[in-house]
Protein backbone atom coordinates (compact mmCIF):
# COMPACT_ATOMS: atom_id res chain seq x y z
CA UNK A 1 0.00 0.00 0.00
CA UNK A 2 1.76 3.48 -1.02
CA UNK A 3 0.47 5.22 2.33
CA UNK A 4 2.64 2.78 4.23
CA UNK A 5 5.26 2.04 1.64
CA UNK A 6 9.44 0.81 2.95
CA UNK A 7 9.55 3.69 4.92
CA UNK A 8 6.61 2.77 6.56
CA UNK A 9 7.58 -1.20 6.63
CA UNK A 10 11.45 0.27 8.28
CA UNK A 11 9.14 2.34 10.70
CA UNK A 12 6.80 -0.75 11.75
CA UNK A 13 10.51 -3.26 12.33
CA UNK A 14 11.94 -0.71 14.16
CA UNK A 15 8.78 -0.30 16.25
CA UNK A 16 8.51 -1.02 20.05
CA UNK A 17 5.24 -1.92 20.97
CA UNK A 18 4.03 -2.97 24.89
CA UNK A 19 1.11 -4.62 25.14
CA UNK A 20 -0.64 -4.62 28.92
CA UNK A 21 -2.70 -7.71 29.52
CA UNK A 22 -2.70 -11.04 26.99
CA UNK A 23 -6.53 -11.72 27.73
CA UNK A 24 -9.54 -10.58 25.25
CA UNK A 25 -8.29 -7.48 23.64
CA UNK A 26 -4.35 -8.21 24.20
CA UNK A 27 -4.79 -11.42 22.02
CA UNK A 28 -6.33 -10.13 19.09
CA UNK A 29 -3.92 -6.71 19.07
CA UNK A 30 -0.64 -8.93 19.59
CA UNK A 31 -1.83 -10.79 16.54
CA UNK A 32 -2.22 -8.62 14.17
CA UNK A 33 0.83 -6.50 15.47
CA UNK A 34 2.87 -9.97 15.09
CA UNK A 35 1.39 -10.66 11.35
CA UNK A 36 2.10 -6.71 10.37
CA UNK A 37 5.92 -7.26 11.28
CA UNK A 38 6.19 -5.02 14.50
CA UNK A 39 9.91 -5.36 15.28
CA UNK A 40 9.55 -5.56 19.20
CA UNK A 41 6.11 -6.69 21.37
CA UNK A 42 6.04 -7.17 24.84
CA UNK A 43 3.74 -8.22 26.76
CA UNK A 44 3.20 -7.61 30.53
CA UNK A 45 0.50 -9.93 32.01
CA UNK A 46 0.80 -11.76 35.70
CA UNK A 47 -2.50 -14.62 34.92
CA UNK A 48 -2.23 -17.68 33.88
CA UNK A 49 -4.16 -19.45 30.65
CA UNK A 50 -7.70 -20.53 31.65
CA UNK A 51 -10.32 -22.89 30.06
CA UNK A 52 -13.23 -20.60 30.80
CA UNK A 53 -11.42 -17.76 28.90
CA UNK A 54 -10.59 -19.47 25.88
CA UNK A 55 -13.85 -17.73 23.84
CA UNK A 56 -12.52 -14.63 23.85
CA UNK A 57 -8.76 -14.67 24.55
CA UNK A 58 -8.03 -16.74 21.02
CA UNK A 59 -3.87 -16.24 21.20
CA UNK A 60 -4.83 -18.89 24.21
CA UNK A 61 -5.15 -22.67 23.22
CA UNK A 62 -6.44 -26.02 24.94
CA UNK A 63 -3.07 -27.05 25.21
CA UNK A 64 -2.18 -23.73 26.80
CA UNK A 65 -4.50 -24.14 29.83
CA UNK A 66 -2.46 -23.62 32.82
CA UNK A 67 0.58 -21.78 30.83
CA UNK A 68 1.77 -18.27 31.78
CA UNK A 69 -0.39 -16.49 29.42
CA UNK A 70 2.68 -14.07 28.47
CA UNK A 71 4.84 -17.78 27.45
CA UNK A 72 1.45 -18.48 25.73
CA UNK A 73 0.81 -15.46 23.83
CA UNK A 74 4.87 -15.45 22.92
CA UNK A 75 4.15 -19.11 21.20
CA UNK A 76 1.32 -17.46 19.37
CA UNK A 77 2.84 -14.33 18.10
CA UNK A 78 6.28 -16.68 16.94
CA UNK A 79 3.90 -19.09 15.17
CA UNK A 80 2.68 -16.45 12.75
CA UNK A 81 5.55 -14.22 12.78
CA UNK A 82 8.92 -15.47 13.82
CA UNK A 83 11.20 -12.47 13.14
CA UNK A 84 9.52 -10.56 16.21
CA UNK A 85 10.97 -10.15 19.75
CA UNK A 86 9.23 -10.92 21.91
CA UNK A 87 10.16 -9.54 25.79
CA UNK A 88 7.91 -11.06 28.18
CA UNK A 89 6.79 -9.50 32.24
CA UNK A 90 5.49 -12.09 34.23
CA UNK A 91 4.39 -9.93 37.17
CA UNK A 92 1.72 -7.39 38.33
CA UNK A 93 2.32 -3.46 36.80
CA UNK A 94 1.65 -0.99 39.87
CA UNK A 95 3.53 2.31 41.20
CA UNK A 96 7.44 0.73 41.38
CA UNK A 97 7.85 -0.51 38.08
CA UNK A 98 5.57 1.33 35.42
CA UNK A 99 7.95 4.06 34.31
CA UNK A 100 10.62 1.97 33.92
CA UNK A 101 8.66 -0.28 31.82
CA UNK A 102 7.24 1.93 29.36
CA UNK A 103 10.08 3.97 29.24
CA UNK A 104 11.46 1.12 26.73
CA UNK A 105 8.69 1.56 24.31
CA UNK A 106 7.29 3.59 21.70
CA UNK A 107 3.58 3.05 22.29
CA UNK A 108 1.46 1.30 25.19
CA UNK A 109 -1.62 -0.66 24.30
CA UNK A 110 -4.16 -0.88 27.29
CA UNK A 111 -5.93 -4.37 27.29
CA UNK A 112 -6.73 -4.44 30.81
CA UNK A 113 -10.08 -4.80 32.65
CA UNK A 114 -10.01 -2.84 35.01
CA UNK A 115 -10.09 0.66 36.25
CA UNK A 116 -6.74 1.15 38.83
CA UNK A 117 -4.42 -0.41 36.39
CA UNK A 118 -5.92 1.88 33.37
CA UNK A 119 -5.45 5.26 35.48
CA UNK A 120 -1.96 3.97 36.50
CA UNK A 121 -1.10 3.74 32.31
CA UNK A 122 -2.89 6.88 31.54
CA UNK A 123 -0.53 8.60 34.18
CA UNK A 124 2.51 6.62 33.70
CA UNK A 125 2.27 7.58 29.80
CA UNK A 126 1.35 11.26 30.43
CA UNK A 127 4.82 11.64 32.84
CA UNK A 128 6.84 9.93 29.76
CA UNK A 129 4.59 11.47 26.78
CA UNK A 130 3.84 7.95 25.65
CA UNK A 131 0.76 7.80 23.20
CA UNK A 132 -1.92 4.73 25.10
CA UNK A 133 -3.90 3.22 23.00
CA UNK A 134 -6.95 2.38 24.79
CA UNK A 135 -9.89 -0.57 24.41
CA UNK A 136 -12.23 -0.95 26.68
CA UNK A 137 -15.50 -3.78 26.34
CA UNK A 138 -18.04 -5.01 28.30
CA UNK A 139 -21.21 -7.27 27.65
CA UNK A 140 -22.11 -6.28 23.91
CA UNK A 141 -20.46 -3.08 24.33
CA UNK A 142 -16.80 -1.69 23.25
CA UNK A 143 -14.80 1.57 23.17
CA UNK A 144 -11.45 2.74 21.65
CA UNK A 145 -9.37 5.91 21.61
CA UNK A 146 -6.03 7.42 21.65
CA UNK A 147 -4.66 9.18 24.47
CA UNK A 148 -1.63 11.32 24.39
CA UNK A 149 -1.70 14.40 26.75
CA UNK A 150 0.69 15.83 24.34
CA UNK A 151 -1.32 15.49 21.36
CA UNK A 152 -4.99 15.63 22.93
CA UNK A 153 -6.40 14.81 25.57
CA UNK A 154 -5.61 12.20 28.22
CA UNK A 155 -7.66 9.43 29.72
CA UNK A 156 -8.42 11.87 33.00
CA UNK A 157 -9.59 14.72 30.95
CA UNK A 158 -12.49 12.36 29.72
CA UNK A 159 -13.26 10.16 33.54
CA UNK A 160 -11.71 12.27 35.64
CA UNK A 161 -12.19 9.76 38.55
CA UNK A 162 -13.73 6.04 38.79
CA UNK A 163 -17.63 5.46 38.61
CA UNK A 164 -18.81 3.63 42.16
CA UNK A 165 -16.92 0.27 42.97
CA UNK A 166 -20.43 -1.30 43.92
CA UNK A 167 -21.48 -0.02 40.23
CA UNK A 168 -18.29 -2.12 38.49
CA UNK A 169 -18.34 -5.14 37.69
CA UNK A 170 -15.88 -7.67 35.58
CA UNK A 171 -16.52 -10.05 32.58
CA UNK A 172 -16.24 -13.50 35.13
CA UNK A 173 -19.48 -11.43 36.74
CA UNK A 174 -21.12 -9.64 33.41
CA UNK A 175 -20.10 -11.47 31.00
CA UNK A 176 -18.44 -10.42 27.46
CA UNK A 177 -19.19 -11.57 23.90
CA UNK A 178 -16.48 -13.08 22.78
CA UNK A 179 -16.28 -11.71 19.28
CA UNK A 180 -16.95 -7.87 20.56
CA UNK A 181 -13.01 -8.33 22.01
CA UNK A 182 -12.04 -8.87 18.43
CA UNK A 183 -13.75 -6.06 17.10
CA UNK A 184 -12.00 -3.73 19.41
CA UNK A 185 -8.77 -5.59 19.44
CA UNK A 186 -8.70 -4.85 15.73
CA UNK A 187 -9.37 -1.41 15.92
CA UNK A 188 -6.23 -1.03 18.50
CA UNK A 189 -4.00 -2.75 16.63
CA UNK A 190 -4.90 -0.66 13.90
CA UNK A 191 -4.19 2.57 15.61
CA UNK A 192 -1.14 1.32 16.64
CA UNK A 193 0.56 0.77 13.35
CA UNK A 194 -1.21 4.29 12.08
CA UNK A 195 0.93 5.90 15.24
CA UNK A 196 4.01 4.23 13.73
CA UNK A 197 3.55 5.07 10.04
CA UNK A 198 2.34 8.10 11.04
CA UNK A 199 -0.77 7.85 8.29
CA UNK A 200 -4.03 8.62 8.39
CA UNK A 201 -6.43 10.15 11.32
CA UNK A 202 -5.65 8.78 14.42
CA UNK A 203 -7.89 8.51 17.01
CA UNK A 204 -6.58 11.31 19.08
CA UNK A 205 -9.25 13.48 20.21
CA UNK A 206 -11.76 10.89 19.63
CA UNK A 207 -13.63 8.09 21.21
CA UNK A 208 -15.43 4.92 19.03
CA UNK A 209 -17.73 3.03 20.95
CA UNK A 210 -19.58 0.19 19.54
CA UNK A 211 -23.05 -1.42 20.43
CA UNK A 212 -22.34 -4.97 18.90
CA UNK A 213 -26.25 -5.81 19.80
CA UNK A 214 -27.42 -2.75 17.34
CA UNK A 215 -24.18 -3.05 15.23
CA UNK A 216 -23.94 0.76 15.69
CA UNK A 217 -20.89 2.75 15.76
CA UNK A 218 -20.41 6.26 17.23
CA UNK A 219 -17.17 8.31 16.92
CA UNK A 220 -17.31 11.29 19.27
CA UNK A 221 -15.28 14.11 19.50
CA UNK A 222 -13.61 14.94 23.13
CA UNK A 223 -11.15 17.48 23.98
CA UNK A 224 -8.41 18.23 26.78
CA UNK A 225 -9.92 19.64 30.14
CA UNK A 226 -7.98 22.55 30.92
CA UNK A 227 -8.63 21.77 34.41
CA UNK A 228 -7.34 18.04 34.41
CA UNK A 229 -6.28 16.58 37.18
CA UNK A 230 -2.85 15.44 35.63
CA UNK A 231 -2.31 16.65 32.11
CA UNK A 232 -3.90 20.34 32.44
CA UNK A 233 0.06 21.83 32.99
CA UNK A 234 2.56 19.65 31.41
CA UNK A 235 5.73 21.26 32.67
CA UNK A 236 4.63 20.56 36.54
CA UNK A 237 6.42 17.14 37.71
CA UNK A 238 3.47 14.71 38.67
CA UNK A 239 3.19 11.82 41.00
CA UNK A 240 2.09 8.54 40.79
CA UNK A 241 -0.42 7.51 43.58
CA UNK A 242 -2.00 4.83 45.31
CA UNK A 243 -4.22 3.26 41.99
CA UNK A 244 -6.35 0.68 44.39
CA UNK A 245 -7.24 3.77 46.91
CA UNK A 246 -8.68 5.85 44.33
CA UNK A 247 -10.53 3.26 42.58
CA UNK A 248 -11.93 2.25 45.84
CA UNK A 249 -10.20 -1.21 45.90
CA UNK A 250 -10.36 -2.81 49.35
CA UNK A 251 -7.74 -3.20 51.09
CA UNK A 252 -7.63 -5.29 54.17
CA UNK A 253 -5.09 -6.35 56.97
CA UNK A 254 -6.73 -9.41 57.77
CA UNK A 255 -5.34 -10.56 53.95
CA UNK A 256 -3.22 -13.77 53.95
CA UNK A 257 -1.25 -15.19 51.15
CA UNK A 258 -1.08 -18.24 49.69
CA UNK A 259 2.53 -19.52 51.83
CA UNK A 260 0.69 -18.41 54.74
CA UNK A 261 -3.16 -20.32 53.77
CA UNK A 262 -0.50 -23.44 52.97
CA UNK A 263 1.01 -23.71 56.76
CA UNK A 264 -2.52 -23.30 58.12
CA UNK A 265 -3.78 -25.95 56.04
CA UNK A 266 -0.86 -28.41 56.58
CA UNK A 267 -0.74 -27.91 60.53
CA UNK A 268 -4.42 -29.46 59.99
CA UNK A 269 -6.29 -26.29 61.15
CA UNK A 270 -10.15 -26.00 60.70
CA UNK A 271 -11.26 -23.42 58.08
CA UNK A 272 -13.69 -22.75 55.90
CA UNK A 273 -12.32 -21.99 52.59
CA UNK A 274 -14.81 -20.03 50.57
CA UNK A 275 -14.89 -19.41 46.47
CA UNK A 276 -16.73 -16.11 45.81
CA UNK A 277 -16.09 -16.33 41.88
CA UNK A 278 -19.07 -17.65 39.66
CA UNK A 279 -20.17 -21.18 38.98
CA UNK A 280 -18.13 -21.06 35.67
CA UNK A 281 -15.42 -20.41 37.07
CA UNK A 282 -15.47 -22.74 40.18
CA UNK A 283 -16.29 -25.89 37.81
CA UNK A 284 -12.75 -25.17 35.72
CA UNK A 285 -11.11 -25.25 39.01
CA UNK A 286 -10.70 -24.30 42.45
CA UNK A 287 -9.02 -25.03 46.11
CA UNK A 288 -9.25 -28.22 47.54
CA UNK A 289 -12.08 -28.39 50.62
CA UNK A 290 -13.67 -24.98 49.31
CA UNK A 291 -17.39 -24.19 49.25
CA UNK A 292 -18.71 -21.84 46.71
CA UNK A 293 -20.39 -18.51 47.57
CA UNK A 294 -20.62 -15.89 44.78
CA UNK A 295 -20.29 -12.43 45.77
CA UNK A 296 -23.54 -11.19 44.53
CA UNK A 297 -25.01 -13.67 47.51
CA UNK A 298 -22.79 -11.37 50.32
CA UNK A 299 -24.31 -8.41 48.85
CA UNK A 300 -28.03 -9.77 49.18
CA UNK A 301 -27.26 -11.44 52.52
CA UNK A 302 -27.86 -15.15 51.44
CA UNK A 303 -24.12 -15.76 51.98
CA UNK A 304 -24.33 -15.56 55.67
CA UNK A 305 -26.69 -18.10 56.47
CA UNK A 306 -23.49 -20.35 54.88
CA UNK A 307 -20.93 -18.95 56.72
CA UNK A 308 -19.66 -21.45 59.92
CA UNK A 309 -19.31 -19.33 63.40
CA UNK A 310 -16.78 -21.97 64.34
CA UNK A 311 -13.32 -21.78 62.81
CA UNK A 312 -12.19 -19.12 60.66
CA UNK A 313 -13.06 -17.63 56.95
CA UNK A 314 -10.87 -17.65 54.70
CA UNK A 315 -12.28 -15.91 51.32
CA UNK A 316 -10.77 -16.71 47.49
CA UNK A 317 -11.46 -15.01 43.95
CA UNK A 318 -9.58 -14.74 41.10
CA UNK A 319 -6.83 -11.78 41.86
CA UNK A 320 -8.32 -11.35 45.14
CA UNK A 321 -10.26 -8.49 44.01
CA UNK A 322 -13.59 -9.60 44.47
CA UNK A 323 -12.87 -11.50 47.78
CA UNK A 324 -12.17 -7.72 49.17
CA UNK A 325 -15.09 -7.18 48.61
CA UNK A 326 -16.35 -9.76 50.48
CA UNK A 327 -14.40 -9.77 53.46
CA UNK A 328 -15.51 -6.04 53.64
CA UNK A 329 -19.33 -6.96 53.55
CA UNK A 330 -18.80 -10.18 56.15
CA UNK A 331 -16.93 -7.58 58.63
CA UNK A 332 -20.20 -5.60 58.34
CA UNK A 333 -22.21 -7.95 59.33
CA UNK A 334 -20.79 -8.87 62.51
CA UNK A 335 -17.70 -11.43 61.46
CA UNK A 336 -14.39 -10.96 62.74
CA UNK A 337 -12.70 -14.28 62.51
CA UNK A 338 -12.54 -13.89 58.06
CA UNK A 339 -9.29 -13.50 56.16
CA UNK A 340 -9.28 -13.19 52.24
CA UNK A 341 -6.12 -14.63 49.73
CA UNK A 342 -3.89 -12.08 48.71
CA UNK A 343 -3.66 -12.65 44.96
CA UNK A 344 -6.63 -15.12 44.85
CA UNK A 345 -6.17 -18.74 42.97
CA UNK A 346 -3.79 -16.80 40.59
CA UNK A 347 -1.22 -16.70 43.51
CA UNK A 348 -1.86 -20.01 45.28
CA UNK A 349 -1.51 -21.58 41.57
CA UNK A 350 2.10 -19.83 41.49
CA UNK A 351 2.84 -21.52 45.29
CA UNK A 352 1.73 -25.06 43.51
CA UNK A 353 3.43 -25.53 40.71
CA UNK A 354 6.84 -23.75 42.49
CA UNK A 355 6.36 -26.33 45.20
Amino acid sequence: MSEIGVLGQRKIVNAKVLVVGAGGLGSPVLLYLAAAGVGTLGVIDFDRVDESNLQRQIIHGQSNTGQRKVDSAKEGILEINPSVKVETYHHRLDESNVLDLFSRYDIVVDGTDNFSTRYLINDACVILDKPCVMGSIFRFDGQASVFWASQGPCYRCIYPSPPPKEMVLNCAEGGVLGALCASIGSIQATETLKLIVGMGSTLVGSIIFYDALQSNYDKVKIVKDPSCSFCAEPGQAKMLENYEAFCGVETHSSEISAEQLAFRINEGELLQIVDVREPNEWNDSHLDGAVLIPLQEFFDGRAFEKILTDRPVILYCHLGIRSARALTALEEAGFTDAAHLRGGIVAWNELSIHD
